[in-house]
Order: structure tokens, then sequence, then C-alpha cells
């Protein structure tokens, strides 16, 4: 069926191909160049080869040795203490047997940092969690600087890891490149009652011993959290962005499907190198059609707004320059098709049972609201990812037509009948500088707040606050020096309770930050990343308590209702010291020195090129 492109995701793209033409004519010479010189193996010197081949078994080695089959890099995020990472243990091994038996071989490359946001929370740790994105894609530079790889397989799941891997595989954008998921755990502890829990705690009504109960029942196995925050927002993208096998972003792990789709891709590594007829290197599947289909998944499904920095930053590693109004443009014209916890009460799996990624590509490309004639690793065009995979009696995949209804309304909708007709995501701009705000579960009575603020330098002092009474009424809580030259732009998640439990009792409550919250403010209103920070001399460095402050998601607005020329005070400025020592932060003081805005990506390497 030929369906014609939705005009403004036509026009949204042509403008991004327009501004990017230079920088992505330079990337696509860089890395055909690197490919011109062939499979780099070969030219090693006999020594470099021989430690290449080295500790490999006996029939690997001779494949290495003659230099013919070819050879993929296995670059895996493999850690036991995180539940999304833990499942990667068995993949070298799957990948490595599934290689052979495709006539190729495979290594493992090198590993690269996973850290979890979840565990780091409110902590010290969570200020290096967003610079490790940047270590990762260093990281996957240096296990493939070996130059002993046809193809790339790249393991990992979680918040910056996945966005690591991509920026550091685009690096490498002559080699082909797959993605390979562990999937979610199963589902536990219902999310509305972990969050009344949460509630009952920040009021002081449930115990420690209760919430660390409610929680251990959420998070309560291998696979990744079954929420819709990053990490699965990373698996929605590789799979709407060509780079996984289809159907393969949500399978449970330690499953014999899953256990199929990871020899599975192994097989196709080898199928889609140089030395075939099938040659699509990452670089070229990666491109602006690409960086416009991940944009609109992530508007169809409400998913994490840590991905205005991570998709910037992206797609200036492939030469591209994505900016935060091609957001807010696509948003006014993707509707909103799912409903998952934070934005529902239902998780991952009730998603996917639904009808899951599947459905919702073929919905959205029979609407017109995807680039269908992309290049993917399964072959060109995405109807080849409008497919479910199915586990036959033999042990091979089938791939089996998507529903054509969703299972579950309340969770997955068609076009036709969205939750939404936008993707509930806004630019907010005014005299307070830029910043992001996500609306898809916040309640439209709510989408405008204007009342006094209150500002905070610390996310404990909120609490604090509230515990003694002050936050009781309309206010506008504004956390300041949290973005990524303050202290590396932490999550501010322990801020959801409170500013909830001020919510439910009737008061108008917004949350105003140049820190990040990746969407899990859930129905409270946050206008978020706001650039410049006030670290870099912004406006929130200005703002003193009782200024009245306007969060405006309907005209699109941030600004501050004051009859003083509050342009001319001195600005405030913040001990920052504590945050610079101690947990490892003293070895990110250069990260901090030279990270770019939030609005060009918050990273430490190409902030010239976005």
């Amino acid at each position: 069926m030929n369906v014609q492109l939705h005009p403004v995701v036509a026009q949204v793209t042509q403008r991004i191909v327009e501004r990017s033409r230079a920088r992505r004519d330079a990337y696509l010479a860089r890395i055909d160049a690197a490919q011109s010189q062939g499979p780099q193996r070969r030219r090693l010197s006999c020594g470099n080869l021989a430690h290449g081949f080295a500790a490999c078994a006996a029939g690997d080695k001779q494949a290495l040795r003659s230099g013919h089959a070819p050879n993929l890099g296995i670059v895996t995020s493999y850690n036991d203490m995180l539940s999304a990472h833990q499942p990667l243990e068995r993949y070298p091994e799957l990948l490595k047997a599934a290689a052979r038996e495709a006539g190729a071989t495979a290594q493992v490359a090198g590993g690269v940092p996973a850290m979890c946001d979840g565990v780091t929370q409110g902590r010290e740790g969570m200020e290096l969690s967003l610079f490790s994105r940047d270590v990762i894609a260093m990281s996957t530079a240096i296990a493939l600087s070996h130059d002993m790889f046809d193809a790339a397989l790249y393991l990992g799941v979680c918040d910056k890891i996945v966005p690591g891997l991509l920026i550091g595989a685009l690096h490498f954008g002559h080699l082909p490149g797959i993605f390979v998921p562990a999937g979610p755990m199963t589902s536990g502890l219902p999310n509305d009652e972990k969050s009344r829990v949460r509630q009952r705690y920040a009021t002081g009504e449930a115990s420690r011993d209760e919430l660390l109960e409610a929680e251990a029942r959420s998070y309560h196995g291998p696979g990744t959290c079954t929420f819709y925050g990053t990490a699965n927002s990373n698996q929605m993208l590789m799979e709407l962005m060509g780079l996984h096998l289809p159907g393969s972003s949500f399978v449970h792990p330690n499953t014999p499907l899953r256990d199929a789709l990871t020899a599975q891709a192994a097989m196709r590594a080898a199928q889609i190198t140089a030395l075939g007829e099938d040659y699509r290197p990452i670089g070229r599947i990666v491109d602006e059609r690409a960086i416009v289909n991940g944009v609109i998944g992530l508007h169809a499904t409400g998913g994490s707004t840590n991905h205005l920095l991570h998709l910037i930053a992206i797609a200036a590693a492939a030469g591209i320059e994505l900016r935060l109004e091609d957001f807010d443009a696509l948003s006014s014209a993707i509707p909103l098709l799912s409903r998952v916890y934070p934005n529902g009460s239902a998780d991952v799996n009730h998603f996917h049972a639904a009808g899951g990624l599947a459905f919702l590509i073929g919905e959205l490309l029979d609407a017109g609201l995807l680039h269908g004639d992309v290049e993917t690793v399964a072959g060109p065009g995405l109807n080849r990812y409008r497919v479910e995979a199915r586990l036959e009696g033999d042990g091979r995949i089938a791939y089996v037509p998507a529903t054509g209804r969703s299972g579950d309304p309340s969770v997955l909708r068609p076009v036709a009948e969205p939750f939404r007709a936008d993707g509930g995501l806004r630019v907010l701009v005014g005299e307070l500088g830029t910043a992001a705000i996500k609306v898809s579960a916040v309640p439209e009575d709510r989408w405008v707040v204007e009342a006094p603020c209150r500002v905070f330098s610390e996310q404990h002092e909120v609490k604090q606050a509230f515990e003694r009474g002050e936050l009781d009424r309309d206010v506008v809580v504004v956390v300041r020096f949290q973005g990524p030259r303050a202290n590396g732009m932490p999550e501010l998640h322990q801020l959801t309770p409170t500013l909830t439990v001020l919510q439910k009792r009737g008061h108008r409550v917004a949350l105003v930050t140049d820190g990040r919250m990746s969407g899990a403010s859930g129905q409270v209103p946050a206008a978020i990343h706001v650039t410049p920070e006030a670290a870099c001399g912004g406006p929130l460095a200005q703002l003193r308590d009782g200024d009245v402050v306007r969060v405006d998601a309907v005209a699109g607005t941030l600004s501050l209702r004051t009859q003083d020329d509050w342009t001319q005070r001195e600005h405030a400025r913040a001990d920052l010291s504590s945050h610079h020592v101690g947990m490892g932060r003293e070895l990110f003081a250069a990260f901090r020195d030279y990270a770019a805005p939030a609005d060009r990506g918050a990273g430490v390497f190409g902030r010239d090129e976005v």
C-alpha cells in the first residue's frame, strides 16, 4: 500500500536534511573511506593478528587466521548486579555458537559500564549517570579499536547504555551493527499499588519496611524494570530505527524465544558484512529518516524525556543536527497511542501483549506517520517490523503479521482512536529560558500553573520544606544548579511523591528545574532541562522566593510575572564543592567543565557539532 507521508513529518525531515547536509556528507565520506580499505584484519601484521586470535578456540583460530570468514565483535554491558543486564551473561556463548553455524566467528571485543539510575536515585552516584553515556561511547570505541571486526553486536538495555553504545557504534559507522536486547522482567506488584505506597511513605503513613516490600515486589527478577522509562524507551527506539531484529524488544529473558532471537542476531550480522552481498553499515541505516522515526516513536508511546538529550547526541554522531524545535513540531502531528506507567497503570508486558510495537508500527505506517522507506538490519523497509516473532516446534523463529486490533484499548490504541491527538511533549520558551515539559499524563486543568515560587538548590531541601509544612499551598518548586555543568544533571525522581501529594491535596503545583526527571513526574507538570542552566548564568539564578512563575504548556511559555526589573538582580551562586568530590566525582571535573547545554545533548564531545 502506497501511503503518503504526513506533511509535518515530511517538512521536519526536510529541514533536518537541509541543515545537516554539510556535516552528514562529511560523515558519510569518512565512513566510506574507512570501508574502502577493506576488512582491516587482513592488513594487520602477523604479530598483531596472532595477538588477536591467541586465546580463541581451535576452529575460530583457524577461521581468523585465514581471514575469509566474517568476525563479529561483541560489545557488552553485562554485570550481574543489575537486573536488566544480568541476562547478558549467557549471550557471548550463544552468539559465538550461532556465528559458527553461520560460517563466522565472534569475539567479545570489550565491555562498557552499566549503571542503574534506580540504585543511584537521590545519591551521589546519580551525578555520574548522564556522563556515563559518553564514557560508554568511548569504551565502545576502545573495544572496536583493535580493528579485528567485520560487524558488531551491541548488548545493552538501560538508560545511558544504549545511547552510549549507539554513539560509539556510529563512530565506526562503516561496520554493520545489531543491537541485542535482554527483555523485561515479568510483571510484579501493580504500578498503581507501588505508587500509593510511595506516596504514603512520603507523608509518613507507611514504614520503611512497607516501602521496601513494595519495591522488592515490583523489581523482583532478571530483566528490565517494567515501567516505561528510559530503558524500555531505548528498546522501542532501536526497533523503530531498524537496529533490532523485528519483534525482539520486549521478549522475556531466559526463554527459548529470547535465546533464538539472540542467536538470530549473530546469524544476521554475519550476513550483512562487506564480505557478503547485503552490506548494511550502521552509519547508513541511521540517517535523517531513522532519527525522525525515533522521535515519532517517542511521541506515540509517551517515552522518556531523557531522549531529548540522547537523540540529539546520537544524531550528532551521525552528522545530523536534530533540535528541540523538531521534537515540538513532530509532537503536534503524532497521536499518543499507548499508556504505560507512569503515563498509565499498565506495564510494558501489558503493552507487548496488547499488540506492542508490531501493532503500533503498523498503525503509524498506515497513517503516513513514519518513514517506511528506511534501511534496517533486517532489510529494506520498515514494513518488516509490523510482525510478531514466534518460536516454531523446530526451534526456528517464525514471523507472523501483527494483529489488526489492539488486545487492550486501555493500553494501546489505533491512530483513529488515540489517547491524545498529539504526543504530549512541549518545548517552553520564555524569560526563564528554554525547557521541555511532558503532559501526556498531566490532567489538562494542570497544563497552566501560575503561583509564587519556592527556590531550592538541592532536591533534599524540597522534602525538608514539605515536612515542615512550608509547601502546603499553590507553589512552583524551582530546583536549580542541577544542570550538566553544575553537578552532572542528575534525575530528580525523589521529588515526584512529594509533589504528587501536594497536588492531590488540591494545590496547583509545578516543578521548574535545570535537572532531569525522565518523564517520571507523572501527573505533576514539570518544566525540565531548563537552558541556560543556573550554573552558567541562566535566569533561574536570578529567581527569588515569592516570584510568581507561570508554566504554560498551552502557550508553550515559561515566564516570570514580576513588577521589578529582575534582570538586573545579582545571580545567585551555589557552593557546589560537595558535588565535585567523593564517589568518583572528582574524576569527572573535565566533563562538567566541558559539557554542552541540555538542548545540545549535554555531552562532552561533538559539542560544537549540534
